[in-house]
Formats: C-alpha cells, structure tokens, sequence
C-alpha cells in the first residue's frame, strides 16, 4: 500500500461529500452490485461523485485496507464508510437513504 495511493483515496473522500467507489461507472457499471447501488442513488436525485476501481488499479488495491471493508461498491458520505450493496439496498428500501445523501449534498453547496 504506497502512502500516495493512501492520501489520494483520503483526499477524494474529504473533498466528496458523496463519494462511490465502485467498478464501472454509473452509466456503465461493470458488476451487479454497482448498478444495484447506482440504481439506488439515482433514484434519490442527488448527484455523486465516483470513482471507477477497475481503471484505479491502486486504488483497487488500497481502499479495501483503508476503509477496513474488503470489497466493491463503497459509499462514502461525509467522510464517513456508509457501506456496500447490501447495506445501501436495504436503507434506499427502508427510505433513509435519501434523507441522508440529501443531507450530503445541502452541506456541501452551503
């Protein structure tokens, strides 16, 4: 894990307040559980920034270490791990997904 690849995956997630990390894109995912997430968020009418793991190699390989969370989608909303597929799935069914990103996003342009 280089220490470049470390403060860069940090630096994103400070300056995103909703940040996917995830393979593909959202108009084009590359698995299933992305474009469940993207699904999801896109259905909250919030917009997000991404990062594309599959053409991030070193990030690919880093974040998982970072975050302490082994695989792909990550969404990441004020700096702070919200999940994967499941857990984003589950609170866009429960509706507290939208309130949350919503949120995000209100801080982010005050």
């Amino acid at each position: 894990m280089s220490a470049e690849t470390e403060n860069l995956i940090k630096e994103q997630i400070k300056q995103n307040s909703i940040l996917l990390y995830m393979k593909g894109t959202p108009q084009m995912p590359e698995c299933g559980f992305s474009s469940r997430v993207c699904q999801a968020m896109m259905a909250c009418g919030v917009e997000f920034a991404f990062v594309d793991v599959l053409s991030n190699p070193e990030i690919r390989g880093t974040l998982p270490k970072v975050a302490n969370w082994p695989t792909f989608p990550q969404l990441w909303v004020n700096g702070e791990l919200i999940g994967g597929c499941d857990i984003v799935c589950q609170m866009h069914e429960e509706q507290s997904l939208a309130p949350l990103l919503q949120n995000a996003e209100k801080e982010d342009k005050s």
